[in-house]
């Protein structure tokens, strides 16, 4: 019967050959694709690694609709995101686009 260190340098001896029989075969595999993508022209984006030309179209994002208009230079804004400086600070009721 083994004692429990000799069980314990046997288990670090295996994850030892583990990682060494894992690192060849990961090389080997590599080059194995590498091979593969070269002899068929294949790039990452056909892999599902980026965009490719199978890839969905984008949709055309819409435009929101300006919601206040300066009445001196006629500059709109929708509402959304920092205000302009024509109206930072003042009482938007009075720029509001009537509808």
């Amino acid at each position: 019967m083994s004692s429990y260190k000799d069980l314990l340098a046997q288990r670090e001896k295996l994850e030892k050959q583990i990682e060494e029989a894992k690192a060849k075969e990961l090389i080997r595999i590599i080059n194995d694709i590498k091979q593969k993508m070269s002899d068929y022209g294949l790039t990452l984006a056909d892999l599902g690694f980026g965009r490719s030309k199978m890839a969905k179209a984008v949709r055309p994002r819409s435009g929101v609709a300006p919601k206040y208009r300066d009445p001196v230079s006629g500059s709109t804004w929708s509402g959304r995101g920092k205000p302009p400086k024509w109206i930072a600070g003042k009482n938007r009721d009075e720029y509001l686009i009537q509808q």
